[in-house]
């Protein structure tokens, strides 16, 4: 039952071997590490609320003091980050739903990953709390985090495809087009940095909901682009042997 569980993968490295486990989609591991991600990510959202103050009491008597108490900031970060790690579960699950396996690195990966995930909760109370919300640095430390986020999770298909663990493996030049539309969101938390320090604060995150645009052009862009990719693959002659 082991045996068929865990398999012993050896790939050429330079003059020596490497030696991965690699833990098939029918396997308990397998199931195990899916179980313990998806539970990383709804942890980490439900430690959004955590970052939530009720008002005093005597501001639950008039809805704009309510509102005006500081709670408004606070559900703004509470609905972007809530949004944002929803996304990244998303994009994970979808990953995952094409491998064969895991592997140690692939594992590792997401681990790292999960740690950018967790720390979504801290980055948003900087940005959120009325103490802390007008400062730049806020700002900056959550822009950080989540552009991180997105590379690590981006390095989970790298890792996954370099282990051959996809099960449709896209073209080359697919990938490099997917990964440009994936990098459209760190660009846009990067520079809402320099904007809150020059602008202020507010303004950086504002900026943030210029996503709402680039996110739909960049993935109608890169899906129409992938696909010509695919097409022109399956249409090219196959190479021919020389004699």
């Amino acid at each position: 039952m082991a045996a068929r569980e865990t398999r012993q993968v050896s790939t050429a490295e330079g003059d020596g071997t490497r030696t991965t486990d690699r833990y098939d989609r029918d396997s308990v591991e397998f199931s195990r590490a899916i179980a313990f991600f998806d539970a990383a990510y709804a942890f980490a959202l439900t430690l959004l609320v955590v970052n939530i103050d009720p008002p005093p009491a005597a501001d639950w008597a008039n809805p704009v003091r309510w509102v005006t108490s500081g709670l408004g900031w606070q559900l703004f970060g509470f609905a972007v980050s809530f949004a944002v790690i929803a996304v990244f579960w998303r994009v994970n699950h979808r990953i995952g739903s094409e491998f064969t396996g895991f592997t140690s690195r692939t594992i590792t990966a997401n681990i790292v990953s999960l740690g950018l995930i967790v720390l979504i909760p801290f980055s948003t109370q900087g940005i959120s709390d009325p103490a802390t919300a007008d400062e730049p640095l806020a700002v900056a430390v959550y822009a950080v985090n989540i552009s991180l986020a997105v590379v690590a999770q981006s390095t989970i298909y790298l890792v996954a495809r370099g282990d051959g663990l996809l099960r449709h493996p896209l073209p080359r030049r697919a990938d490099t087009v997917t990964l440009i539309d994936t990098m459209s969101t760190p660009a846009v938390f990067l520079l809402s940095i320099p904007i809150a320090y020059v602008w202020g604060a507010e303004w950086g995150r504002w900026f943030w909901m210029l996503l709402i645009v680039v996110g739909p052009i960049s993935g109608r862009w890169a899906a129409r682009r992938v696909a010509r990719i695919v097409s022109e693959e399956r249409s090219a002659p196959p190479p021919t042997r020389a004699s």
